[in-house]
């Protein structure tokens, strides 16, 4: 066995290998980037190497000089992970002329699997399944279309060198062929830099169940399958394994297909043989059909593990290092089921864009399993994959596993930036998904239901308020005043709305909310808060932010009434009170040239000084408030000239 790799990868996979190395005495170094100086995996690395500036390029790309680093850390093997330079054979040739170990397939298997039209001739001789088409290398546009009358509409368009469904295009009708076929080519062009194509039968109902394999470089076992379906615009969301439906013949089928691939190639280590089911009429052995393999360990491999009860990443280095596969066929079994989700920072509203943020708040349900390459205090970067966490349960079968998930998920909380996770538990709760009805375009077919904003109740907008006036820890003077109760206000946005709500301490134990004509009472009993009856949920505070920890997390917004002042007139000339309060001083004069930012008053309100700034470079035309003044919100303190005026 190795006593020290390099893992030439960051996040979530980077610590997934190191828990694994570490626990059987392996040292492990870290590469980072400029932007992961202090990210987790460096923090548990026995030793980390800077390798450049922070997008993968300078970086996690640079093969030579993470050679160069596994050298000079005395290394004898790299572990790739999965993404960067995963399946680059290039970089595996340069590891072993290094005199280095790379702990995943060889060059030659990645070669063989890097092109989909060749990988499926080779599959077509080693006899494994695959969908009807045309994978010829004669491009011709005419041929092509041609070949795809031949098959029979619907079909897909695929780019040979493609993923992620990038270069792919469904045709339903003859007649959008061409315009298909040029798309495909432009976005493969820009992908891949190669605008081949195969053509495809498109499987009406499809499933994307994929089969685990490992190889020793000679002979091959299969793990079992996972099944993928769960996927939004080709990207996977929830996996699951074993996949609901499954016989024990198309098993055994799917399983003797994948190991006939990865022994066709010599496949050594953990790989992946990816299938397109047609679920149309329940799944048959004569129904699956190779699409590719992928030739190093999954995103999803947690679901197997869960169900064998093998760590596929101590099975890598194992054979990496000389041995042969840890286990024959027959002593691998399948023990109930799992669910693995992708917990990322992005902004479903917004059409899941990637979102960025620091992580103020983390944490996971007690009884999942979560693989994170992030902690609390850790920022999102803009440079990388926004995944949080691979959020991994496991049940005695898929009933009460997707009831743990439900779990699993409800008690995931996140604050410092938006995430799927509202989307994730409400595909966990999905009927159809709930009963193994599932195919490749449940999530395109009831997107809006499953994007739904939660509507918020009153008691959620008060517990906000409690947490935005600093109300939630309250001590024996809280709330007293002389003749009548403490009465503050705060304003708020949740999503598109916002509302100003006002509240009137009656004790330190019993507040009462004004939300429009509606009251909400918060008490609190035994030493725990209670909002109209209901205990009230965890809170986070960030800043500006605050995020309640029920319905998989609702973000609050507080509005600084003065920022808000100070936006609302940014192109304006009158600076105006946010709120009631005592003018402290007043900085601005007739006449003088003030910049963007300035000072030109002091309001005091809420016990607070609040400087009021000029939002605009611009001349004082009037100061319409003197020091000691005390004014109503709205009043008009400061006001500038008008742009015109100061431009002549």
């Amino acid at each position: 066995m190795f006593d020290t790799i390099l893992i030439a990868n960051r996040g979530e996979i980077a610590c997934r290998v190191m828990e694994t190395a570490q626990a059987m005495g392996v040292r492990c170094v870290a590469v980072y980037s400029d932007a992961d100086a202090r990210a987790k995996h460096v923090q548990m690395a026995d030793l980390a190497v800077h390798v450049g500036g922070s997008a993968p390029a300078e970086s996690y790309l640079q093969g030579d000089v993470i050679i160069q680093a596994a050298l000079d850390a005395g290394a004898q093997a790299i572990h790739p992970g999965y993404g960067f330079l995963s399946e680059n054979p290039d970089f595996v040739e340069a590891v072993e002329k290094a005199g280095l170990t790379f702990i995943g397939p060889s060059a030659s298997a990645i070669r063989a699997m890097g092109l989909k039209d060749a990988a499926k001739a080779l599959m077509i001789k080693a006899g494994v399944p695959v969908v009807p088409g045309y994978h010829g290398s004669d491009q011709d546009d005419a041929l092509l279309e041609a070949e795809a009358d031949k098959i029979g509409y619907p079909v897909l368009i695929k780019a040979v060198a493609g993923g992620g469904g990038k270069g792919m295009r469904l045709v339903e009708k003859a007649k959008e062929f061409q315009s298909a076929l040029a798309s495909a080519r432009s976005e493969a062009k820009t992908a891949f830099g190669n605008t081949d194509v195969l053509v495809e039968k498109f499987v009406t109902k499809p499933r994307h169940i994929e089969v685990q394999v490992f190889g020793d470089g000679t002979q091959a076992v299969h793990l079992f399958e996972r099944d993928c379906s769960l996927q939004r615009r080709h990207q996977k969301v929830i996996e699951e394994a074993p996949a609901p439906g499954m016989t024990a013949t198309m098993r055994e089928a799917m399983g003797q297909a994948a190991v006939k691939a990865a022994e066709a190639i010599g496949y050594a280590g953990a790989g992946t043989v990816e299938f397109i089911v047609d679920g149309s009429g329940g799944l048959s052995a004569d129904g699956f059909f190779f699409m590719e393999m992928n030739t190093r360990l999954q995103v999803e491999h947690p679901v197997t593990e869960m169900i064998t009860g093998v760590d596929l990443v101590e099975w890598q280095l194992r054979v990496a290092a000389g041995g042969g596969l840890p286990k024959r066929q027959d002593e691998l079994s399948i023990t109930g089921h799992a669910f693995e989700a992708r917990l990322y920072a992005e902004d479903v509203p917004k059409g899941f864009l990637p979102a960025t943020g620091t992580l103020t708040h983390l944490k996971f349900a007690l009884g999942s399993r979560a693989d994170s390459g992030v902690r609390a205090g850790d920022t999102i970067s803009p440079f990388y994959d926004p995944m949080i966490a691979k959020i991994v349960v496991h049940g005695p079968n898929r009933s009460i596993a997707l009831s743990r998930l439900r779990s699993a998920l409800a008690g995931c909380q996140v604050g410092g930036t938006v995430t799927n996770l509202a989307f994730l538990g409400a595909l966990a709760g999905h009927k159809g998904f709930a009963q193994g009805d599932v195919d490749t375009g449940l999530i395109a077919r009831d997107i809006d239901a499953l994007t739904m904003v939660p509507q918020i109740a009153p008691r959620h907008v008060a517990l906000a308020g409690m947490a935005a006036l600093g109300l939630l820890e309250t001590g024996p003077e809280t709330g007293f005043t002389l003749w009548r109760p403490l009465r503050r206000q705060v304003m708020l946005a949740w999503a598109d709305q916002e509302q100003v709500i006002k509240v009137r301490v009656l004790s330190p134990d019993r507040q009462i909310w004004t939300l429009g004509d509606q009251d909400v009472t918060a008490e609190r009993i035994g030493g725990q808060w209670q909002i109209d009856g209901q205990l009230a949920a965890q809170v986070a505070v960030a800043g500006q932010t605050i995020t309640i920890f029920e319905n998989h997390g609702m973000v609050f917004s507080l509005i600084d009434p003065l920022a808000r002042a100070a936006g609302a007139h940014g192109d304006g000339n009158l600076v105006e009170a946010p709120m009631p309060g005592l003018v402290r001083s007043v900085d601005a004069k007739v006449g003088q040239a003030v910049a963007k930012g300035d000072r030109l008053a002091v309001l005091e309100a809420m016990k607070m000084e609040h400087s009021l700034l000029a939002a605009r470079d611009g001349v004082v035309a009037e100061v319409l408030a003197t020091a000691g003044d005390q004014v109503e919100a709205g009043a008009a303190l400061v006001r500038l000239e008008a742009e015109e005026a100061a431009a002549a």
